[in-house]
Parts: C-alpha cells; sequence; structure tokens
C-alpha cells in the first residue's frame, strides 16, 4: 500500500498523484551513451594491445557508473509519492528513513511553478507551495507541475 493512500483521513479522497519525472534517468542515459561510444570506437578503428584494453576497462566503469546512476534514479522516483487529495498536499520520500510534509488546501496561498525550456518541452518543472505562515520546500523535478497546481488552487 503506498503511503498516500495509508494516511488518508476518513472520507478523504485522492484528487491527483505525480511523480518525479523519468529525466533523473538522464544522467545515467548519458553515461551509457558515453560507454557505447568507446565500445563503438574501438570495434571501428580496430584498436588492439594495451590502449583496447584501456578503453574496455574505461567503457566497463562508464557500463558501471550508468548502472548505478539509473539505479539511483529509479529508487529516488520509487520512494516518492506527491499528491493532493480534497483536504491536502502530501509529499513524502525515502524508504527506510522517511520524510513527509503535509499542508492542508486551506493553508495554500499560491503554487508556484518554475519550468525551464526543457522543463516545458518534457513535461516537469519545479513547485513551490506558499501557505500561510510557511511554505513547502520546493518540490524538485515533478512531472505535470501545472496539472498539479490546478488541482490545488481549484479546492
Amino acid at each position: 500500500m503506498s503511503y498516500v493512500k495509508s494516511v488518508l483521513q476518513p472520507g478523504e479522497n485522492i484528487r491527483f498523484v505525480t511523480d518525479i519525472h523519468w529525466m533523473v534517468y538522464l544522467p545515467g542515459l548519458l553515461l551509457l551513451l558515453v560507454g557505447i561510444a568507446v565500445v563503438v570506437l574501438v570495434w571501428s578503428f580496430g584498436v588492439s594491445g594495451g590502449v583496447a584494453v584501456f578503453l574496455h576497462g574505461l567503457a566497463a566503469v562508464l557500463f558501471v557508473g550508468a548502472a548505478i546512476l539509473m539505479f539511483i534514479g529509479w529508487f529516488k522516483r520509487w520512494t516518492t509519492e506527491v499528491a493532493v487529495t480534497d483536504k491536502r498536499i502530501i509529499y513524502k520520500r525515502g524508504f527506510i528513513s522517511r520524510y513527509t510534509i503535509e499542508m492542508h488546501l486551506d493553508k495554500v496561498e499560491s503554487v508556484d511553478v518554475d519550468q525551464s525550456v526543457l522543463g516545458r518541452i518534457f513535461g516537469y518543472g519545479d513547485i513551490l507551495v506558499h501557505g500561510t505562515g510557511a511554505s513547502l520546500e520546493p518540490l524538485r523535478n515533478i512531472e505535470s507541475p501545472i496539472e498539479f497546481r490546478n488541482y490545488v488552487t481549484a479546492a
């Protein structure tokens, strides 16, 4: 059972659930492409001897680094939940050590969405929720931030 579903109050309904955007995989994918490029260069130019051993070792290190970065991205996505219910905003991250923050919708003053050009193209951005007396920490790289804002402000 997800964290959000486990903390719902009686009569409270989930209106919108989002996630960290898939762009968290981008560093790992870029490293994977560099590793593939190294292997292709070795095969294309017929490099042999000590240089080939070095380049194959470099490619192996790049592949391991890519796998680690992609695992970290997956784990971050898997352990983060962002939801808007008809009563509050819920944000949870972490697996064993958990960090959660909630804000009741009647305490929300404004919702700021910050999207870069790539964020606009691929549909992700940072969200900052301002409330009476306090603000949520910025929610970074959130998928569908405009839709998130619309569900919060439509209350």
